[in-house]
């Protein structure tokens, strides 16, 4: 009941604002353009969206832990992957689809520019939805006693507001809170103790232009919501390197964190960078 009030409730907000998306846009006034090189800034999406009728193939790739010479410093270690694709309806909707090999997870998302920031300032800031629907198909015992289980519990879905500002040239920044929920998490048999199924977060993130079609990444995330157990989950840390063409966009990066898919990385993750848990990730972005 939780959950589809969520959903009812996040709904009528968006409707709100597309209804209201030609009236809020100053007049005469010229958008921001390439705020971020592409739609994935590290992990987090930014408010970019493909153009209209522009096709998207993304790959993501995270190395095991960096340990020592014995694994290649991760490179030759249990690897996660994920393949996607995202298509542009409009110049601001997007929709996408995706698969990842940890969990085998199957994803579907999609992202609305609500609000795009303007050269005179009167808007002065962008605003994006993104959302997503996540299965996981892993066998049905996974998720807890085989007479309780329901199709159901496969299922999550993360829901974000991306506000960002280019704030030259160089620095574009974004600030983007985020809700996950899961139909089935992890709980200990014989107590209530366990993780929650609503959970909140805050995500911030920037880019800075050092040259040409070179870029420095930063991003943090952090989950609001305490768990039931005993090692709360860790917070999110990336650095990243990349670059940028007309029709590619390639990142490579040092993360504490090995999952893909958002509401994963933001509440199960377990690597501490206090302690210098990182691995390598990549990521490529190919329009078509």
């Amino acid at each position: 009941m939780k959950k589809i009030f969520i959903l009812l409730t996040l709904s009528l907000f968006l409707n709100s604002l597309f209804a209201q998306e030609e009236t809020q846009k100053p007049e005469g006034s010229k958008p921001v353009r390439f705020t971020f090189g592409t739609t994935i800034l590290i992990d987090n999406h930014t408010v970019a969206t493909p153009y209209k009728g522009g096709l998207e193939l993304e790959i993501h790739h995270r190395f095991s832990l960096i340990e020592n010479y014995h694994n290649l410093y991760g490179i030759q270690g249990s690897a996660n992957t994920r393949i996607g694709m995202n298509y542009g309806i409009t110049d601001r909707l997007m929709i996408g689809a995706g698969t990842t090999k940890d969990y085998k997870l199957q994803d579907i998302q999609w992202k609305y520019l609500i609000l795009q920031q303007t050269e005179d300032n009167k808007m002065p800031v962008s605003l994006s939805y993104y959302g997503n629907i996540v299965g996981d198909l892993r066998k049905d015992e996974e998720f807890g006693p085989i007479e309780r289980y329901k199709d159901i519990h496969r299922v999550s879905y993360f829901s974000q507001l991306i506000i960002a500002r280019k704030i030259n040239e160089m620095f574009s920044v974004q600030v983007a809170p985020s809700v996950a929920y899961f139909n089935s998490v992890p709980q200990d048999i014989d107590s209530t103790a366990g993780y929650k199924n609503l959970n909140m977060g805050i995500s911030v993130g920037g880019r800075a232009n050092l040259f040409g079609s070179h870029s420095l990444l930063l991003e943090y995330d952090q989950l609001l919501t305490k768990q039931d157990i005993a090692v709360q989950p860790k917070p999110n840390l990336s650095l990243g390197w990349e670059i940028n063409t007309a029709t590619h966009t390639f990142q490579i990066f040092a993360a504490n964190y090995n999952q893909i898919i958002g509401q994963r990385n933001l509440v199960f993750n377990t690597n501490d960078f206090k302690k210098g848990e990182f691995l390598i990730g990549f990521n490529i972005t190919v329009r078509f």
